[in-house]
């Protein structure tokens, strides 16, 4: 016989959130988002074609019925983590999220950051593949793409977590042999250049007043992974993104010289297909970028 079954991740939802009686500490206890938690709930409500709760302030409580269901279906999820536990079954099945970036933002931030979601979440197995293709070019579909932005593309969520600007940076090393005291003494250094960002020094150069100013020499890389290399090794001086040059400050492989100007930049931002935007494990990792954002 054909069990008419809801959905169970709205479930898990409205179980947690009705035992605990705050959409918050649900979602701390699912490790999901508050809106994950209100999507799910709202799901629910909807496939059942009732309310379930009542909101007051920060907290929610049951409606009569749906007290009366939660002390029904409560039993059911402490029987089946029991059943879990006592056939030595792992209470989480791992997963796979799928992540698509930029290279050098990957290289740069995600990269060094991810120990602290793998450490948090080991269930969770996270796949990241670099590119720069513009969202409408991915031939794939990915749970989350990190792009700047903030943009809007249809069929997608967006949502900015980490914001930055632009100054210039080289090795303290470089600034022994050649002092840079003003923006004008730049012209007796090499600028480094990235070719898909042909406007960011003269963009600066006009923001420093400075639009005619010929350096001693300059380079170009293809990848702007390859321009902050050669900042750090001396070579020269890099127009630095300061989310992504931050740990090189604070470790001291690159300095910035000027106090100003700060040429402002795009942000960086999660697009994420709409039919994905209310899944679990993509809300946890969102979340969680827009965490070490705010930190950076």
């Amino acid at each position: 016989m054909k069990r008419t079954l809801p959905p169970l991740n709205a479930l898990r939802a409205f179980e947690a959130a009705g035992r605990l009686g705050s959409f918050k500490e649900a979602a701390a206890e699912l490790h999901v988002t508050h809106g994950a938690v209100s999507q799910h709930v709202r799901a629910l409500e909807e496939w059942l074609g009732a309310s379930l709760f009542e909101r007051h302030n920060r907290r929610v409580a049951l409606s009569p019925a749906a007290k009366a269901y939660l002390a029904e279906i409560g039993p059911l999820f402490e029987q089946l983590s029991q059943a879990t536990a006592r056939y030595g079954f792992p209470e989480t099945v791992s997963r796979t999220l799928s992540v698509n970036a930029p290279a050098t933002f990957t290289l740069r931030w995600l990269v060094p950051r991810l120990a602290t979601f793998r450490a948090a979440h080991p269930d969770v197995d996270v796949k990241v593949e670099t590119s720069n293709e513009s969202l409408e070019s991915l031939r794939e579909i990915y749970d989350v793409v990190v792009r700047g932005g903030p943009d809007t593309f249809y069929g997608y969520s967006m949502r900015p977590f980490l914001s930055e600007e632009r100054v210039p940076v080289c090795s303290p090393a470089l600034l022994q042999r050649l002092p840079l005291r003003t923006p004008d003494d730049l012209r007796q250094h090499t600028l480094l250049h990235t070719s898909s960002l042909p406007r960011v020094w003269p963009d600066w150069l006009a923001s420093a007043r400075i639009p005619a100013l010929r350096p001693a020499a300059a380079l170009t890389f293809d990848h702007f992974y390859l321009t902050l290399q050669a900042a750090i090794d001396g070579i020269g001086i890099a127009m630095g993104p300061t989310a992504l040059v931050a740990d090189d400050l604070a470790a001291g492989r690159l300095v910035a010289p000027f106090a100003g100007p700060r040429l402002p930049s795009r942000s960086y931002c999660t697009y994420v297909p709409d039919g994905k935007s209310a899944d679990e494990l993509v809300a946890l990792f969102r979340a969680w970028l827009e965490r070490e954002g705010a930190r950076s």
